[in-house]
């Protein structure tokens, strides 16, 4: 997924220097862009180099060669001279300018895109993320504010956490999960399936009539494909590994589970040419999703709100190669996130991400946090980026209609973002909906659970496990005063 290497060009009237400016936006190596710049030249001299040896070539041949066959001169020391140089030329395209290539475009691929210029330059999302939405709004508050400015009364608090009450309703078995799959695992059941059904049927419902098509993609890709998509790190720290035979009786195709169906449909127009006239395009994406977790090690134990398997209902958009084009789409995507958490009842506050935060595709990210009352705390449940053209370019995905002959095209821009993740919904919702002795259904999810519109406590709460136990043995007891 590299960035045009002539935006570093300048004699192709590229600024190098503002992508210095971007990675140090990013806290990251801003050097990459000269050793790029420097590979770059190397290439362009060695294939010049190619050029002219090939021009010495066609000289000898037609000046110096053909004329002493034709007048039967012998010619043998310039015969051998050509295949020598014709040697050279193979030589230098087989071995030095493919190796150029590769640490040119490798280089390439660790450079991010550029920043919009209204995140915030930070590593420090607790202190300096933007907040640009609160539902609700206090009167006192004025938005846009860095969060640690912003000063307003949290919304009301409650005595259960999600966890607990996913258990009491009867909705998950998350012991007997993890005696089948492992850490993290579970069971969903009874009305954790319903809540989790409801919120898929009401997510597409929602995007159809704001005139989303709807695809449920693969759940898993290969590898080659994947790569075009996913940043390197994410192969070890997020995505699973297919192994075992598939249809490749070679193994040479590996497989990898998707953590997002934001992957499998940014290749949904891989090696395509999409015609402008058809732009934007919505997809409502809706899929399993994998993750390993594996940076998250003891966050989140309990529960369903960080887990390797989950549903997720995801915005995708493709629009022309117009920033201003594909920023208006992104306002219309958080936009939409935001009335989907309206329509469920749930308080929310909208960030605008750091700088730091930033994976490398993403220009600007929204993150639309959902307010858990069990935990007097906004958690994360929406993720809203736009990518403009790093991911298409990774996949071939241009924008226009192909003309014979025509090699060169811009390409389409790509935006991304949570409706929601059905895990953390109900989590969300089981906190905001509590009550002394069940939960109730929002009510727009009544008509998609067959009207159930109360959830009981069916049983009490769940007991400590071993590891629990044994940790709170361990926890000091306070001493009493004299």
């Amino acid at each position: 997924m590299p960035i045009d290497i002539n935006n570093l060009r300048e004699y192709k009237g590229g600024n190098p220097q503002k992508y210095r400016e971007y990675q140090e936006k990013r806290f990251k190596d801003p050097t990459v862009i000269d050793k790029v710049i420097e590979l770059d030249e190397q290439w362009r001299a060695t294939m010049k180099q190619t050029d002219n040896l090939r021009r010495d070539v066609g000289v000898l041949q037609k000046e110096v060669i053909a004329p002493k066959k034709k007048a039967k001169e012998p010619c043998d020391e310039e015969v051998a001279q050509m295949k020598s140089i014709q040697a050279e030329i193979k030589r230098i395209e087989a071995d030095i300018l493919p190796d150029l290539v590769q640490q040119r475009d490798s280089l390439l691929s660790k450079i991010g895109n550029i920043v919009d210029d209204e995140v915030p330059v930070s590593k420090h999302e607790e202190e300096d993320n933007l907040v640009v939405g609160l539902s609700p709004l206090p009167e006192s508050v004025a938005l846009p504010c860095i969060i640690s400015d912003l000063k307003y009364d949290f919304p009301e608090t409650k005595p259960m956490t999600h966890d607990d009450l996913l258990w009491r309703i009867d909705g998950y078995e998350p012991v007997r999960g993890q005696g089948v799959a492992g850490h993290r695992a579970y069971f969903l059941k009874n009305a954790g399936v319903l809540l989790n059904q409801a919120i898929i049927n009401y997510g597409i419902a929602f995007l159809r009539k704001k005139g989303y098509e709807v695809l449920q993609p693969p759940f898993f890709m290969n590898k080659d494909v994947m790569s075009q998509i996913a940043q390197l790190e994410d192969f070890d720290e997020q995505l699973y590994k297919v192994s075992g035979k598939t249809d490749d009786p070679n193994g040479s195709s590996e497989k990898y589970l998707i953590a997002t169906s934001e992957q499998p449909i940014c290749a949904y127009h891989r090696n395509e040419w999409v015609d402008e006239k058809t732009l934007p395009r919505r997809y409502a994406g809706i899929s399993t999703c994998f993750r390993k977790e594996a940076g998250s090690s003891g966050k989140d134990i309990r529960g369903i709100f960080r887990v390797h398997q989950f549903e997720k209902i995801e915005q995708f958009c493709v629009t022309h190669d117009d920033y201003e084009v594909s920023s208006k789409e992104q306002v219309k995507m958080k936009e939409a996130a935001e009335e989907f958490y309206q329509s469920l009842g749930i308080p929310y506050r909208v960030v605008c991400l750091v700088s730091g935060e930033l994976n490398d595709a993403a220009v600007k990210k929204y993150d639309l946090e959902g307010w858990f009352p069990g935990q007097n705390a906004y958690r994360e449940l929406v993720s809203c980026s736009n990518c403009t053209d790093f991911q298409a370019r990774g996949v071939e995905a241009r924008c226009g209609q192909r003309k014979q002959g025509q090699t060169t095209a811009s390409y389409c821009h790509f935006l991304n973002s949570t409706l929601c993740a059905t895990g953390r919904g109900i989590c969300c919702i089981l906190e905001n909906y509590q009550q002394e002795d069940g939960v109730r259904v929002p009510d727009v999810l009544q008509p998609f659970m067959g009207g159930i519109d109360f959830l009981p406590f069916v049983r009490g709460p769940m007991e400590l496990t071993k590891g629990e136990k044994g940790r709170s043995k361990k926890q000091p007891k306070n001493k009493k005063k004299n």
